[in-house]
């Protein structure tokens, strides 16, 4: 019986990658000159610490990591941008957190979307990721463009698919 996951997979990687790239930037441009910029990614609760003087470097800051996630094909919707806080000083510090997994919660509605459809498929959530079955390879691509046109706040891949 055909079937495929639906999953929110970041390449933790690649995300270390894009944090690198941004920092070389920050200390190539001139308008960071002088400054104490800083991003720093920590690996093992997955989460990017950014720390600058003020607002308007902590939005370039923001623009340099969205443009490096994207050329680094991570996608931007994982990055989770948190509230500025003062950091002590004249610091501002602020967290981007790194989406991965799907929610039960978001699990649930897209279980409820498509059952909503009629589709002759079957739907199971596993942990943090989602299990579609069917008889029709067709009915799991109908499913597919689905979930595509939706928008549940997570980017979501379509993996695993077997005949």
């Amino acid at each position: 019986m055909p079937s495929f996951d639906v999953v929110n997979q970041v390449d933790l990687q690649e995300v270390s990658n894009t944090v690198n790239n941004a920092s070389k930037e920050i200390v190539q441009r001139y308008d960071f000159r002088g400054s104490n910029t800083q991003i720093e990614w920590d690996s093992k609760t997955g989460h990017i610490v950014v720390r600058t003087e003020d607002e308007m470097k902590m939005e370039a800051v923001q623009d340099i990591l969205l443009t490096h996630a994207v050329r680094r094909k991570v996608d931007a919707g994982c990055l989770d941008f948190k509230d500025v806080e003062a950091a002590g000083g004249k610091t501002l510090q602020r967290e981007v957190l790194i989406k991965q997994g799907i929610e039960q919660e978001i699990g649930k509605k897209i279980v409820k979307d498509v059952k909503d459809t009629k589709m002759k498929v079957q739907i199971q959530i596993q942990g943090d990721e989602l299990r579609v079955s069917g008889k029709k390879r067709d009915d799991l691509q109908g499913v597919i463009r689905l979930l595509k046109g939706n928008d549940y706040g997570i980017p979501l891949q379509f993996v695993n698919m077997r005949d």
